[in-house]
């Protein structure tokens, strides 16, 4: 647990020296939902209605912009088989990279979500929802990106194949999430759809690092 934890702060660190690439994605996030009223109009009820799609679509993108150098970077400098040698499973070293996307690129999606929709005139009573929807969404979303940045490492137009690889797997991510703002926006339960996204989450946490911990020892080997 010790050398996991040391992983993270490195993470944590190299985030802070590289402070751009979270700035990058928090104003990505908040530009993107800024072109939504000039594209469809100011109307309150217009924009009310489709504020958490909007919300979710920008997150998702947002989250993937840090993405291609997650490993890549490792990998350029041979600093990634001395991770693999640090003494963790290779799937720990991938659990430990998606929290640190999750510290320095979800959470700060998340903090900024709240006052992004009452910018699009989202009704207060789904705001909430949608965070909540929003807090375990974000996590899954930084475990399918880990996956795959990891097997895109060291591949050509990697930058170009993750997209593809992440964007069909986030799609439920995104369905549930939506409901769920949507339902309480409507008075009625968003329970069922945020139980779908902690249960998806449930399955994501052990699956994605062993797929990502099997890749990065492909591209190790």
């Amino acid at each position: 647990m010790s050398v996991f934890v040391r992983l993270l702060a490195r993470e944590l660190r190299l985030s802070l020296r590289h402070g751009s690439d979270t700035l990058a994605a928090l104003l990505f996030f908040v530009l993107a939902a800024a072109l939504f009223p000039l594209a469809i109009g100011p109307a309150p009820e217009t924009l009310g209605r489709m504020a958490p799609g909007i919300v979710w679509v920008c997150a998702l993108l947002a989250a993937l912009l840090p993405l291609d150098r997650l490993f890549g970077a490792e990998l350029d400098d041979g600093s990634l088989d001395q991770l693999l040698l640090c003494g963790l499973p290779a799937a720990a070293v991938a659990a430990a990279k998606a929290l640190g996307h999750w510290l320095t690129t979800g959470l700060p999606l998340l903090l900024a979500a709240g006052p992004l929709a009452m910018m699009l005139r989202m009704p207060d009573i789904g705001i909430p929802w949608l965070i909540a929807g929003l807090l375990p969404g974000t996590a899954i979303l930084s475990l399918l990106g880990t996956t795959g940045a990891a097997i895109v490492v060291g591949a050509r137009r990697g930058g170009v194949l993750l997209p593809l690889l992440v964007l069909p797997l986030a799609a439920p991510v995104l369905i549930f999430g939506v409901a769920a703002a949507d339902a309480a926006t409507a008075e009625l339960s968003p329970r069922p759809h945020l139980l779908l996204l902690a249960a998806m989450f449930a399955l994501a946490l052990p699956l994605c690092p062993l797929a990502a911990g099997a890749a990065l020892r492909s591209a190790a080997e």
